[in-house]
Parts: structure tokens; C-alpha cells; sequence
């Protein structure tokens, strides 16, 4: 999943990056309202984690600015040492979907972080069944009879982010944004997300039957639940 962190703070903006690569995030960094203004408009994510007191301008413009965006559902968590209540209220009301005061634990954010996953995706659990396969998306497992199956980082956060948008037909060029980044650095014509759907399907099919799992043509792919 990608994440932009807006915060000013080299230390912690770095604390914040270090901590969600190793939960397997991809992360872009904004020190600005330039930058991070920059980057949304040309970028989706799946997390914005916006401070309020930046260098050149307020958090909250950002927030607004964002969401007069059509068609953007990225999930804003506003940081910040501003803990009025009239600043929470004036996020959440811009849309903003959850309000961290600092000082916080990484801990705490990313349970908030599961949290609001669980609520946009109409989640009872971290733990979902599809078709007999148990995803865990908070431990990054898949179970089927209780026997673990083997998969790569890429494969699992394939089959996480088909999973989670079930039902809809996800492009090829959706899943190189959301699991690879920028997708401008990478060449079109590859087939690499294909190599990687065809190994993540070898591996499901030798425990149960996947017909599930389809392949839309010249498009890409669709889970249905």
C-alpha cells in the first residue's frame, strides 16, 4: 500500500518511513505544503498522514485542497501537536477520517491505520474468507485448512489489494501504481504484474480451486467474493 507522509520533521518523518516499509508500505515524503501538494495531485494513495503545522501554509488547506479532488477516496490521518478541539473538528469535517494528537506510538497508528481499512472496506476482522482462503491482512498470511501458503511480498499484496477491492475490475496499471509505486519509472509494455498474478495463482490452485479469481481481457483482473 502507498502512503504519503507530510510532516516537516526530518526525524520523525523518517522514524515514520522506516517503520511502515518494514510493515511493507511504499512511502512518499512531502516537507511542504508545495511538495505534498505536488505529489497528490499527480499521485494515488491509499494513506495521506498529514501534519497541520507546516513551513509554508496549513495542513488544513491541504486536506481541502485534496478532497475537491473528484474521485479520490485516500484515507487521511491528520498528526499533529495542534490538539484543540476545534482543529479535530475543522479536520474531520473536511474529511479528514481519523485525528492523531502527538506525541503517539507507531503502534497506535497503525491499529488506526487497520482500523479504517476495516471500516472503507466493510470489514467484521483483519482476517478474511474467501472461498475456504483465510487472508490476514494485519499479519500479511494466507491459511487454506489451517496450512499456511507460501507467498512472496508482491503476491501477497496482489491478491490484499484484489481482495479488498472485490467484486470491481482492477487494471494492470492499478496494480503497478498501488504495489510498484511510480509507475513512470516502469515500462508498459512489461509483463511483469502477469508473471506475478500466474505464480500467485499456481500457488492457490494446488490447495483448492480458484475460478474465483479472473482474468479480465486487455484489462486485468477481478476477485469475486
Amino acid at each position: 500500500m502507498n502512503v504519503l507522509i507530510i510532516e516537516d520533521k526530518y526525524s520523525l518523518s523518517d522514524e515514520l518511513a522506516t517503520f511502515l516499509k518494514q510493515q511493507s508500505f511504499l512511502c512518499d515524503l512531502a516537507y511542504n505544503s508545495k511538495e505534498a501538494t505536488e505529489k497528490i495531485f499527480v499521485n494515488n494513495y491509499d494513506f495521506i498522514l498529514l501534519d497541520l503545522g507546516l513551513p509554508d501554509g496549513d495542513g488544513l488547506d491541504i486536506l481541502k485542497a485534496f478532497k475537491s479532488i473528484p474521485n479520490r477516496d485516500d484515507s487521511v490521518i491528520v498528526l499533529t501537536a495542534r490538539g484543540s478541539t476545534e482543529d479535530k473538528i475543522t479536520g474531520l469535517d473536511l474529511g479528514a477520517d481519523d485525528y492523531l494528537a502527538k506525541p503517539f506510538s507507531l503502534a497506535e497508528l497503525m491499529s488506526r491505520m487497520h482500523a479504517i481499512l476495516r471500516r472503507k472496506h466493510r470489514l467484521p476482522s483483519n482476517e478474511i474468507n474467501l472461498h475456504g482462503f483465510i487472508i490476514d491482512i494485519q499479519n500479511r498470511l494466507v491459511h487454506f485448512n489451517n496450512q499456511e501458503i507460501k507467498l512472496t511480498k508482491k503476491e501477497f499484496d496482489i491478491l490484499n489489494y484484489l481482495v479488498l477491492n472485490k467484486n470491481r475490475v482492477i487494471s494492470r496499471m492499478q496494480l503497478t501504481e498501488h504495489i510498484w509505486g511510480d509507475v513512470l519509472e516502469i515500462n508498459s509494455d512489461s509483463n511483469f504484474v502477469d508473471v506475478h498474478v500466474k505464480n500467485l495463482r499456481k500457488k492457490l490452485q494446488a490447495h483448492s480451486q480458484i475460478d474465483w479469481f479472473e482474468t479480465v481481457r486487455s484489462i486485468g483482473y477481478k476477485i469475486i467474493q
